[in-house]
């Protein structure tokens, strides 16, 4: 088995964050969203990983390097142009050859372990195997129309009601992917869909099979669910250090469920819960909560409590004396606010 991170999205639904940094590098927890994949992914014993990269190819391989870290081997793989999940999978063919193989988005966050998962598909005789996730309100995403435990239709965001099972950035293939994407054609926004391909498969007679998600699953593509991935992952298992060592925290209140960066400064400030506070961060007589603050952010004089707020590298947000009471902020990098 080999895996495949998809990380060339421009990610524009976090703009204007992403327009100096990779969606897929984000901090969730001070840890970037694809550490988390490549973490999965050497956990279940995946040793070749491939990563999809386009426009932020650089930032992407001086963050990631080549997996020695998580003692696994990683090959960039460039795409010209996003032109679909279908066409990042066909442009990683000379990698894949003839192995099974996962692929994941590289922007969406899970609880579950990939083991199993891989395991069960690994060890059957199904061309394809979809991660599924139950969702009242499945209207923005793919749907896996399911009969008699077995997947007969996926269609890309319909109109109306079909299932409540979307289609989460989880995928297993065989070798029968290939011949399928040779059969499609782009669909109406230009883009070869991999659920287009998927369909293929099905009226081809492959056997298509699904898992149904364990836990929590985000597609972190907005600050709204980037945030509550924050929080899933703060007020998770693992305990994540508040204070780290040469930090100087003098007068400040922490709670629970926060994570602070190396060589910061908290002076006369409440830090509340599921806040993510990068490293060389200055914060300074401020009440923060439910945030995710990034490297190098300076925070001075805010009255008014600052929550569900993004605010990017080097970034610097100074009260003056007429103030709100409440504020939220979604602030790129090097950016000087004045309240």
């Amino acid at each position: 088995m080999k895996a495949l991170i998809l990380s060339g999205g421009s990610g524009t639904r976090l703009r204007p964050i992403t327009f100096s940094s990779p969606k897929q590098l984000l901090p969730i927890a001070n840890k970037p969203i694809i550490f988390y994949l490549i973490e999965k992914i050497a956990n279940a014993g995946i040793r070749d990983i491939g990563i999809i990269v386009g426009d932020t190819s650089d930032e992407i391989m001086a963050a990631i390097g080549n997996g020695q870290k998580w003692n696994v081997n990683i090959t960039y793989i460039h795409q010209s142009y996003p032109l679909g999940l279908a066409h990042a999978v066909k442009t990683a063919q000379d990698f894949i050859e003839n192995s099974k193989f996962i692929m994941l988005l590289g922007d969406n966050l899970f609880s579950m372990e990939l083991g199993p998962i891989i395991q069960n598909f690994d060890s059957s005789s199904f061309n394809s195997s979809l991660l599924l996730h139950k969702l009242e309100d499945p209207s923005g995403f793919g749907v896996a129309e399911v009969k008699n435990k077995k997947i007969v239709r996926l269609l890309e965001k319909p109109a109306n009601y079909v299932s409540n099972l979307i289609i989460t950035g989880v995928y297993l293939f065989d070798k029968n992917i290939f011949p399928a994407i040779d059969q499609i054609t782009p669909s109406k926004r230009g883009e070869l869909e991999i659920t287009d391909a998927i369909q293929s498969m099905l009226e081809n007679g492959k056997n298509i099979s699904f898992e149904i998600t364990e836990g929590w699953w985000k597609d972190t593509g907005t600050l709204k669910d980037l945030l509550k991935a924050n929080e899933l992952v703060l007020s998770g298992p693992v305990k994540h250090e508040a204070v780290i060592k040469n930090n100087v925290i003098e007068n400040s209140t922490i709670s629970n469920y926060v994570i602070i960066g190396k060589n910061c400064r908290l002076l006369n400030s409440y830090i509340g819960p599921y806040t993510s506070i990068g490293d060389n961060t200055f914060i300074n007589n401020c009440s923060i909560e439910n945030s995710i603050l990034l490297e190098g952010s300076r925070l001075k004089d805010i009255k008014g409590k600052i929550s569900s707020s993004l605010i990017g590298k080097n970034s610097r947000i100074t009260g003056l004396k007429k103030q709100s009471p409440d504020i939220s902020f979604f602030v790129g990098d090097n950016t000087e606010i004045y309240l």
